[in-house]
């Protein structure tokens, strides 16, 4: 079984900074992509940011010059820090990876149990 435990979330004034961890861990071969989503109440889950084995990078355009997605493939980790965070990044955070168990010839796709992140003043 694998599984992903978010940390770091809490409240924080606007322009305030926060990090978020996310790390898998369970009978692991290999772990392809990974990335942070967030779902804010009444609203659709988005994709805040995701990165590859290779280190390539995509973001939403809304925090694209504020946050930074980063991987550490032997701790198996994958980070989101938020910069300049702003009263509309307020949502539930979680962290989102497609994983091959040892074993396996197939990968699944795996979510955390989320993370609050609230920004107000």
């Amino acid at each position: 079984q694998v599984q992903l435990v978010e940390s770091g979330g809490g409240l924080v004034q606007p322009g305030g900074s926060l990090r978020l961890s996310c790390a898998a861990s369970g009978s692991i071969f290999s772990i392809n992509r990974m990335g942070w989503y967030r779902q804010a109440p009444g609203k659709q889950r988005e994709l805040v940011a995701a990165t590859t084995t290779g280190g390539t990078t995509n973001y939403a355009d809304s925090v694209k010059d504020r946050f930074t997605i980063s991987r550490d493939n032997a701790k198996k980790t994958v980070y989101l820090q938020m910069n300049s965070l702003k009263p509309e990044d307020t949502a539930v955070y979680r962290c989102n990876a497609d994983v091959k168990s040892l074993g396996w010839t197939t990968s699944f796709n795996y979510w955390g149990q989320g993370t609050q992140v609230t920004v107000s003043s």
